[in-house]
């Protein structure tokens, strides 16, 4: 029996689960694809996603929990100035690839890989957020899931850093329910104080086994 998933293949014999991963040369250009979940369907962000978005965006139970480069009170053309001067050119410099959830057409939220730099190979790779009317209905982690598939099968990456706000615990949550493994927590400077930010990894490998075992279950 063969089973397609979103960026690999994963064939079951004999009661063996075998994760076929499709490894990509570094220099070649992986454009950004259309993927699939149960529910959701992640396509590449387009600039007319922004006024959808924007709406969702301006929250406050949203932005507290990313960067301080996210201005608060946020702007009326914020998400579309975000997306137009630099969204959209770090992904046309094939820099990072950037997904707009959508359910049942809707945009609900964004979803964005970033290549690590050579030079800071402890960079964060993966960032989200989703409307608050979506939360606390799995929608992330289904999204996480499909994305981490064609990151690690697809694109062939051996590891991603991944970070939250010690306080987001539902961001943490994700971490942990997606085999990610804690390395530590650090602080960081944040509005003008501090803030304690946990860090973690994810590594082919992990993610191979965490697949395996979710199919096995």
């Amino acid at each position: 029996m063969s089973i397609e998933l979103i960026g690999s293949n994963v064939v079951v014999s004999n009661n063996k689960i075998k994760i076929q991963q499709k490894k990509h040369v570094m220099t070649k250009i992986v454009e950004t694809p259309t993927l699939k979940t149960e529910r959701l369907i992640l396509r590449p962000l387009s600039i007319d996603d922004a006024p959808a978005l924007q709406k969702l965006f301006n929250n406050w139970n949203i932005i507290k929990h990313l960067n301080e480069n996210v201005p608060w009170p946020y702007p009326d053309d914020g998400a579309y100035m975000f997306f137009k001067n630099d969204v959209l050119p770090r992904v046309k410099k094939h820099q990072a690839h950037i997904w707009t959830i959508t359910l049942n057409s809707t945009p609900i939220g964004l979803l964005e890989y970033r290549h690590t730099p050579k030079f800071n190979t402890d960079q964060e790779n993966r960032g989200f957020w989703i409307g608050e009317p979506y939360w606390n209905k799995g929608y992330i982690t289904e999204a996480v899931i499909t994305v981490n598939d064609f990151i690690f099968f697809d694109l062939g990456v051996e590891k991603m850093i991944l970070d939250n706000f010690k306080e987001n615990l539902a961001s943490r949550r994700i971490k942990e329910k997606t085999g990610a493994t804690f390395l530590k927590t650090t602080t960081r400077p944040h509005r003008g104080g501090t803030i304690e930010m946990d860090i973690w990894e994810l590594t082919a490998k992990n993610w191979k086994a965490f697949r395996e075992e979710k199919i096995r279950n």
